[in-house]
């Protein structure tokens, strides 16, 4: 199949890279805002505050030299405050209009923190912006250039006037905090953040770009996942994970993101993944969502997923180690867990095949190597 615009596939992955630089622990959180990119979708992430929403979706508009508009909601938004304020002059003329300068209808990008304040006055215009890229106000039609909309919240809205709002944001990210072994990278980030030791973000593509990436998305063959989509599709519902036949369907445009992030214009098996942003509506959903997806795909993540378990075990022994006396009989025990620990990291690298999965066994691998030297330290080996 012939592709149009091959030659720009090299430029979604330097973006997403690009995007995550300043922050630690964010790569994820910028992988899905670039496939909301790609697909032209609306994605919302949901976590507590101080988890890098906003900083994400600005530079985001930054390294793609568009106009951003960003704004808190609360439960007494006034629809002028995003959408600009009434022309009180053309109103004295008999016409009604709104002054729309940088207010959310000339936004490319538009990032709402706590979406979901949204009051009926603000939630009607927002569902048609989102939906058809329409501002629907009083007598006129607007057209807005909306690309994405970013939206963060700290919960998911259990009110059934907002069902339809979280409907429309398409990916869904549940952002959490910076594990601890990661403190000393974040503290050392924050700092070089504060003092301005971070350049500016120079523009990695614009807009033209991005359109013909997202036209390349539209013309990727997903053909060869169909059938592994639709019984991943009839799992989720074995399990209690529903999606709108509308989900169903859009999610394609996320699947065949991935495949453009990948490089790749024909999906595999691999870009089944990005399901983990589409079907779930909560964090049980996640669960569910997760280990379907690691039982079903040979993609990376069953692998990682198991090599953190391991790395798990082998940091909880290390604390237990500490506790243990000198030549005690039980470091036996531990010594001969962690070698067959070892080998089993080694085997999930090689029947991985993959450069992600050997590259993070590598890690685990050393954290073991480490942990055996100190138990046979203490056996006197």
């Amino acid at each position: 199949m012939h592709m149009r615009n091959t030659g720009n596939l090299e430029l979604p992955r330097k973006f997403m890279v690009e995007l995550a630089y300043p922050f630690v622990g964010r790569e994820e959180e910028a992988k899905v805002l670039t496939l909301a990119l790609l697909a032209r979708e609306h994605v919302l992430l949901v976590g507590e505050p101080g988890t890098a929403k906003s900083a994400l979706a600005r530079r985001a508009a930054e390294l793609l030299n568009v106009r951003f508009f960003k704004y808190l909601l609360t439960r007494y938004t006034e629809p002028a405050e995003l959408f600009g304020p009434l022309d009180i002059k053309g109103l004295q003329e008999g016409v009604y209009k709104r002054i729309t300068r940088g207010k959310l209808p000339e936004a490319e990008i538009a990032f709402l923190d706590e979406i979901f304040n949204a009051n009926s006055a603000v939630l009607n215009a927002l569902l048609s912006i989102l939906q058809e890229r329409v501002l629907y106000d009083g007598y006129t039609e607007i057209r807005v250039p909306l690309w994405t909309m970013i939206g963060a919240s700290n919960r998911i809205p259990d009110e059934p006037e907002l069902e339809a709002l979280y409907d429309r944001m398409l990916l869904r990210h549940f952002t959490r905090p910076v594990e601890e072994n990661k403190w000393s990278e974040l503290l050392d980030a924050a700092w070089n953040i504060e003092s301005g030791k971070i350049p500016v973000p120079q523009p990695i593509m614009g807009l033209a770009e991005l359109k013909q990436l997202h036209q390349t998305v539209l013309e990727v063959d997903y053909q060869p996942v169909k059938t592994k989509l639709i019984k991943l599709y009839a799992i989720f519902e074995e399990k209690g994970v529903h999606l709108t036949d509308r989900r169903k369907g859009k999610a394609l445009k996320v699947i065949a993101a991935n495949a453009v992030l990948s490089g790749r214009t024909i999906a595999s098996e691999e870009d089944l993944i990005v399901l983990k942003y589409v079907a779930p509506r909560d964090e049980d959903d996640l669960d569910k969502v997760l280990a379907i997806i690691a039982e079903e795909l040979k993609t990376p993540a069953k692998y990682l997923r198991e090599l953190a378990d391991i790395e798990n075990n082998t940091r909880e022994l290390a604390r237990i180690i500490e506790g243990i006396p000198e030549y005690d009989p039980r470091l036996v025990e531990v010594h001969r867990n962690l070698r067959i620990a070892r080998e089993r990291v080694l085997e999930l690298a090689r029947e991985s095949g993959n450069e992600q999965v050997e590259s993070r066994a590598q890690e685990v691998v050393y954290e073991i190597d480490t942990l055996l030297e100190k138990v046979s330290r203490k056996l006197g080996f």
